[in-house]
């Protein structure tokens, strides 16, 4: 079993920043995807940004310049710094991981068995 324990959000201006982070314990895998997708009321989840164990990102195309994810493999821990935050970004932000490698599905949440418990970010105008 894994378990992902999130921190960070909380609420800043637009354009303003944050930094989520997610520590993993537990049955740690070798080779995993590990990613951060988000749910705003009343929409689906969606996937933010991923990373493989390997170290290969992938990000959505509306954070694409704006958020970055990174990793210390020391820490177990998995980052991702959000910057120019605008309103649409408001949602709960989750940490989510997974046994293989991220494939062009890395936005898909059902392929993402382990979660966390989510942290609420709220950018206002």
């Amino acid at each position: 079993q894994v378990q992902l324990v999130e921190s960070g959000g909380g609420s800043v201006q637009a354009g303003g920043s944050l930094r989520l982070s997610c520590v993993a314990r537990g049955n740690l895998f070798s080779s995993y995807c590990m990613g951060w997708l988000r749910q705003s009321p009343g929409q689906g989840r969606e996937g933010v940004a991923a990373i493989d164990s390997d170290g290969p990102a992938s990000y959505a195309d509306s954070v694409q310049g704006r958020f970055n994810i990174s990793q210390d493999n020391a820490k177990n821990t998995l980052y991702l710094q959000m910057n120019t935050l605008k309103p649409e970004d408001t949602a709960v932000y989750y940490c989510a991981a997974r046994a293989d490698y991220c494939g062009s599905d890395w936005s898909d949440g059902l392929r993402f068995p382990y979660w966390g418990q989510g942290t609420q970010v709220t950018v206002s105008s």
